[in-house]
């Protein structure tokens, strides 16, 4: 099920400072939105925001026609969406079945064939799957969240640097499931490896200092311009 997520003038605040300016865009239902920008320009505030981790100072954020603003991160969750962060935040301790189970069990999945298809997509964690989340290489542990929050059901997926620090051939894989996806589910992702970014988003958000500079369809762009307002 794909939803309709639309962000009108969003603000946020970290004590006196202003983090985030009057930020909107819509996800098309079924597509895919690159949140694009330099190091520092609060992509991952944004992201935070979203899902309820940091309470925004001013502005909604909507689902359909249902304003979700004041939702704790819990009930924006049980609603559809799921949160890939930046550095996985796996549990090291558990082991990878560990890991999809509880997330499976808490959005009443568990035991479906979501499950079994979700994990059929990333093959190493079945090779994985008694092993501690902890003792898998960055790729497999990526791997393993984005799992995670596939079985939850999403309605929309939001993922914060997903390559990060990632092998290409693990790199390849992730697009190749992400991709799978798109027109079934939303996507939202933030993202640095611009090549990555430009193969799977249909539109793209320019964030800079917290605010956005530039917002189009992905090809309506081009990659000398979007570089431009990446590079250092």
């Amino acid at each position: 099920m794909t939803m309709h997520f639309r962000v009108e003038g969003i603000d946020q605040h970290y004590g006196s400072a202003q983090v985030l300016r009057q930020v909107a865009f819509e996800i098309v239902p079924g597509e895919c939105v690159a949140v694009l920008g330099r190091n520092g320009a609060g992509k991952t505030t944004l992201l935070k925001c979203l899902m309820g981790v940091l309470p925004v100072s001013r502005g909604r954020v909507m689902v359909d026609d249902t304003e979700i603003t004041g939702w704790s991160s819990n009930r924006r969750s049980a609603r559809g969406l799921a949160y890939v962060p930046q550095g996985r935040e796996i549990f090291a301790e558990l082991t990878v079945a560990e890991n999809i189970e509880a997330a499976a069990r808490a959005h009443g999945t568990f035991g479906t064939a979501l499950v079994e298809d979700t994990i059929a997509l990333f093959p190493v964690l079945t090779q994985m799957w008694r092993r501690p989340g902890g003792a898998l290489s960055g790729g497999q542990q990526q791997q393993l969240a984005i799992a995670r929050a596939l079985v939850t059901k999403p309605s929309l997926l939001i993922l914060d640097e997903p390559t990060e620090g990632i092998q290409p051939n693990v790199v390849a894989a992730i697009r190749d499931v992400l991709a799978s996806f798109k027109g079934k589910i939303s996507l939202l992702l933030v993202e640095q490896y611009l090549d990555f970014a430009m193969s799977l988003a249909d539109a793209f958000v320019m964030l800079s200092r917290g605010g956005v500079v530039e917002a189009d369809r992905m090809e309506s762009s081009s990659r000398e311009l979007l570089q431009r307002h990446i590079a250092i």
